[in-house]
């Protein structure tokens, strides 16, 4: 009977004792030695300095940065605060229309058959003494008008010269220019007669070519020079 209890007593204390160092406390989680180890800050060497006072500017987010001066004026535009207007502004010919004199003055022609000579009109405009001479020429080369047909249209003006009251004028005259007798004589008293009006020209001299002819289409012989 004392050998059932002391077998029990004997068996109840190695369960005890087993328990007891089954139970023995763990290292509480989150107490590991080395979590506890302090953490070291190692200086970033591309961070930037938050101790430095001084701040790094993001790219495109500086708002001091400096903007296009808007009371400036760019090429091709117009200015701000006073700018100009951007008009073009005038050039030396820009007013020369209203410089040129005018005059209106009578031009000679002939008629569609040819059988005489006839009166018509024209304004020219000229700055000067020869734009006067060569705007009365262009007179004669057309009238606008088909019952006035003009003798000298084929005809080219070369040079027109004026000094001491003689004119000169010198024309090319291609085969399409030239008359037969009657048509020259008339050619002939239309350039007179229209040149003659300016009280300033005292005699006419033609050349054809440059040179001095004693017939412009060979049958009115010209006196070289003309005269009133």
């Amino acid at each position: 009977m004392n050998k059932k209890i002391w077998s029990a007593a004997l068996l109840a204390a190695v369960m005890l004792l087993g328990a007891g160092c089954g139970q023995k406390p763990g290292a509480a989680p989150g107490n590991a030695p080395e979590q506890n180890i302090p953490e070291q800050n190692t200086p970033d060497q591309n961070a930037p300095d938050q101790n430095s006072g001084t701040d790094t500017p993001s790219p495109g987010t500086d708002s001091d940065a400096k903007q296009p001066d808007q009371g400036t004026a760019q090429p091709g535009g117009t200015n701000g605060a006073g700018g100009g207007s951007g008009q073009t502004p005038d050039t030396p010919d820009s007013n020369a229309q209203d410089d040129l004199k005018s005059e209106t003055i009578t031009v000679y022609y002939t008629d569609p058959d040819l059988m005489e000579l006839k009166k018509g009109t024209s304004e020219i405009k000229f700055k000067d003494d020869k734009e006067k001479y060569t705007a009365a020429f262009k007179a004669l080369q057309s009238s606008g008008n088909e019952q006035l047909v003009p003798l000298w249209e084929k005809a080219e003006l070369k040079s027109v010269e004026f000094g001491d009251g003689k004119l000169t004028i010198d024309m090319h005259l291609p085969d399409e220019a030239r008359f037969g007798s009657s048509g020259e004589a008339f050619a002939v008293d239309a350039l007179k007669q229209t040149f003659f009006q300016f009280k300033e020209v005292q005699s006419l001299q033609m050349l054809v070519d440059g040179k001095q002819v004693e017939s412009l289409m060979g049958h009115v012989t010209l006196e070289n020079p003309e005269t009133r």
